[in-house]
């Protein structure tokens, strides 16, 4: 039997999913072994990118914490891009958190999407901070 701590996480991350297969049409799903020194994030269908999902109760934690997990990640990964998506109580739902340096990343594909080089600035900077 799964700890309530892991059924919470296991549930957001459904959530999470749904949300994001009906918001951009792609089949985002869950992925299996999160927790492993090779992590790659929690779900998987949105591409070239790593996303993390957090639902605890110390949400500001999850804020400062998730965007940074996601970006060690994306290194695992390969990915391009790095994302927290953040539960929050009630009506106000989820809420996509990175960091400047993954926003960055991010704006510069979506401005020179057949540019070379996704970005001039260094994303995995932060980890240094």
């Amino acid at each position: 039997m799964t700890c309530p701590r892991k059924r919470k996480g296991d549930a957001a991350e459904l959530e999470a999913a749904r949300l994001l297969s009906e918001l951009t049409g792609l089949p985002v799903r869950r992925k299996l072994g999160a927790g492993r020194l090779d992590d790659t994030g929690d779900l998987d269908g949105i591409p070239r990118t790593v996303l993390q999902v957090a639902n605890w109760s110390d949400r500001l934690r999850a804020v400062r914490e998730k965007p940074l997990a996601a970006e060690l990640q994306r290194l695992n990964d390969g990915a391009d891009f790095a994302a927290a998506l953040v539960r929050f109580r009630g009506k106000v739902g989820y809420r996509v958190v990175m960091t400047p340096e993954q926003f960055a990343a991010l704006v510069i594909a979506a401005l020179l999407p057949r540019a070379s080089s996704i970005a001039t600035c260094n994303p995995s900077s932060m980890l240094d901070w």
